[in-house]
């Protein structure tokens, strides 16, 4: 389909949209629209297995992402995660080469201290392993939050079979509601990245026979690195 023909198609279906809603071409939202967007109201309900202390949900979030096929490793300090880098795939003898997110949190590693062979950037078909940071976790459901960005690039979240993220204790919460508050605090109104993923265990589909089958849409191996640090931010 022709550049103009998607143009005709999107034109014609916003202005059904518009004249469903009483509006004209080019004028602005209600002032109740904007407001709300830009002070988003918190979920007064709250699920009671989220109301925790936040050591409690520390532990949650483990409980819960080991509950879905995930597998978590504690490690005390950043520079560890190298070395438990190496220790996973050694364990699952899995390729000893990885390709990592570029953002300095990953790529900035002591990666030296192993003898793993280390690339940054974009994940292509020969990737097998890719590492790369999480933005939250959520306690509730033991689920990532992912953001595309320069530093983030998206394929490496879906491509390669074996998906390791690194999650920082400090940055889970209890519910999916407060992730989506601090990184409204962190990067402002109207500025948002362009791609969201929520990860919660690795790929799987019942859709053939039924059957479970792991990776049919991204990784077949989710493995989340967490970092106490909670004891360097008190």
């Amino acid at each position: 389909m022709s550049t103009s023909s998607n143009t005709s198609s999107r034109d014609a279906i916003l202005g059904r949209i518009r004249k469903s809603l009483g509006r004209g071409a080019g004028e602005a939202a209600p002032v109740s629209v904007t407001e709300r967007l830009s002070s988003p109201k918190a979920n007064p309900v709250v699920p009671k297995r989220a109301q925790l202390a936040h050591p409690k949900q520390v532990e949650l979030f483990e409980e819960m992402a080991k509950s879905v096929n995930a597998t978590v490793a504690m490690v005390v300090s950043d520079n560890d995660i190298p070395r438990e880098v190496a220790r996973f795939l050694a364990d699952h003898n899995l390729p000893a080469r990885i390709k990592t997110s570029p953002d300095s949190a990953v790529s900035g590693l002591p990666w030296s201290d192993t003898a793993l062979e280390v690339s940054t950037g974009i994940a292509g078909p020969e990737d097998a392993v890719s590492v790369t940071p999480s933005f939250g976790g959520v306690a509730e459901t033991g689920s990532l939050m992912l953001r595309s960005g320069a530093g983030t690039p998206y394929t490496l979240n879906m491509l390669p079979d074996t998906h390791i993220v690194v999650l920082k204790a400090s940055d889970i919460v209890g519910t999916y509601e407060e992730v989506w508050a601090r990184l409204r605090e962190k990067e402002g109104h109207g500025n948002m990245p362009r791609t969201f993923l929520w990860v919660t265990g690795p790929s799987r589909t019942g859709d053939i026979e039924q059957t479970i089958q792991l990776g049919a849409h991204g990784p077949r191996r989710l493995h989340i690195v967490l970092v106490d640090d909670t004891k360097e931010n008190k």
